[in-house]
């Protein structure tokens, strides 16, 4: 592992000035690193002289920093990067090179990390421990104010995973693994790999979190050296999960990523009756499963977050009698099976600039209408809950799709849903 002493004396590349490329920038200033240099592929396009600087640089120094989501291969400096893989390394690495006397916990996964980092956060604040978020939710990491017995809680994406070199935390959980980034890791092998990088530098001292068999095969044939924590699908049994007073967190996904957290808080010895009573109060994150409105016996919910058909399909099989609207952009190899789904649902709604791609998705399977956008969806979902009032309906955007079509990105993609349906709702119900 590197150290404070080392980060000082060595010189940086940062390739993106994003959020994360911005707080590693003022980190090393802060750190007193005298040679840092940057690109960023728009504020910087049509410098070709800073173009063939960085480009050369890349060669010299000891690291390049690179922000979450560049595609080597698509850069323009794929050949540069390629040649100096070894170098590249993120924001997270240089988090831990610091070796801060901390402790920390590292959740990743497909499905749910964002909702289980958040809720992990809740409870242990709700019992007086000094938890910190950031990573791929909220602050960028190198931006947290880290304090004596501070607890930092990193979500990691496999963007953020598959260049990282040092990351090494205490506690290091992979939810789940399903389709999703292909386009951009190439292959499912791939993908995988990325997730698995928090166990690499983890010793017999460091926890690993794992509940599906599959996972749990891969990390037994790698031999790594952290503890393997086994845990059950579902922690609850009838009567603890009868004392669950939170309509957000009884859904199937959020039950299965509730028995990490379970066992997490179990590890920094939470009691269970806590546990449960900070488990009440916790709110659910904006666009994932959110119920924020309920009239005249139809509940909306927003699911924008959903990106892919196995998120949606949680909402689909915890509901019935569901107006669903989705499309947007397909995620590259996404499966859709309505096997036990389609009679939960009456009509969906298609959206966005791949209608035909989803129309052939449920074509023959389930009732649809292509509406083209969202505006669109909605006032035709209004049209026939006109038609059956005072009857119980759900109301469920959940895209199964990437939302840059026709949105900046998923939040913008729900508040707008948020929007019209209250607009509309407020007219007609």
């Amino acid at each position: 592992m590197k150290t404070a002493k080392v980060i000082k004396n060595s010189t940086y590349a940062i390739y993106g000035l994003g959020l994360s490329g911005n707080s590693t920038f003022k980190f090393l200033k802060k750190k007193n690193v005298n040679k840092i240099y940057t690109w960023d592929d728009k504020k910087n396009k049509n410098d070709k002289k800073k173009f063939n600087l960085f480009k050369n640089i890349l060669d010299r120094v000891d690291y390049i920093v690179i922000s979450p989501g560049i595609k080597i291969q698509k850069t323009k400096f794929k050949s540069s990067l390629f040649r100096n893989k070894k170098k590249i390394i993120t924001d997270l690495d240089l988090f831990y090179m610091q070796e801060i006397p901390i402790k920390s916990i590292v959740i990743t996964g497909t499905n749910g990390k964002s909702t289980a980092c958040k809720l992990t956060q809740h409870i242990f604040k709700a019992n007086r421990l000094n938890a910190q978020l950031g990573g791929n939710i909220g602050k960028p990491i190198l931006d947290l104010k880290i304090k004596k017995k501070s607890i930092i809680i990193i979500e990691a994406s496999s963007f953020q995973l598959a260049h990282s070199k040092y990351i090494k935390p205490n506690f290091a959980a992979i939810l789940n693994i399903s389709n999703d980034h292909l386009d951009w890791h190439n292959t499912m092998g791939n993908y995988k790999d990325s997730k698995f990088k928090i166990f690499a530098k983890q010793d017999s001292s460091d926890i690993a979190l794992l509940s599906d068999k599959k996972l749990i095969r891969l990390f037994r044939n790698n031999n790594y050296l952290s503890k393997l924590k086994i845990v059950k699908k579902y922690f609850l049994n009838n009567s603890i999960k009868k004392l669950i007073n939170n309509d957000y967190l009884i859904s199937e996904p959020n039950l299965k990523n509730l028995a990490f957290v379970y066992q997490i808080s179990k590890m920094f010895n939470i009691k269970e009756k806590n546990f449960l009573k900070a488990l009440n109060n916790f709110k659910g994150l904006p666009h994932r499963h959110e119920i924020f409105l309920k009239k005249s016996k139809i509940t909306f919910i927003n699911d924008s977050k959903a990106t892919s058909f196995d998120s949606t399909k949680y909402a689909l099989k915890n509901y019935d009698k569901i107006f669903w609207i989705f499309g947007g952009l397909p995620k590259l190899r996404d499966k859709f099976n309505f096997k036990g789904l389609s009679s939960n649902i009456i009509k969906s709604f298609i959206i966005g600039k791949n209608t035909i791609y989803f129309k052939n998705q449920v074509a023959k399977k389930i009732k649809y209408k292509i509406s083209f956008n969202l505006k669109n969806a909605i006032k035709d979902v209004f049209k026939e809950l006109i038609l059956v009032k005072n009857q119980r309906f759900t109301v469920l955007f959940s895209p199964a799709s990437a939302s840059y079509d026709q949105f900046n990105n998923f939040s913008d993609r729900g508040n707008q849903f948020k929007k019209i349906t209250r607009d509309y709702a407020k007219k007609l119900l």
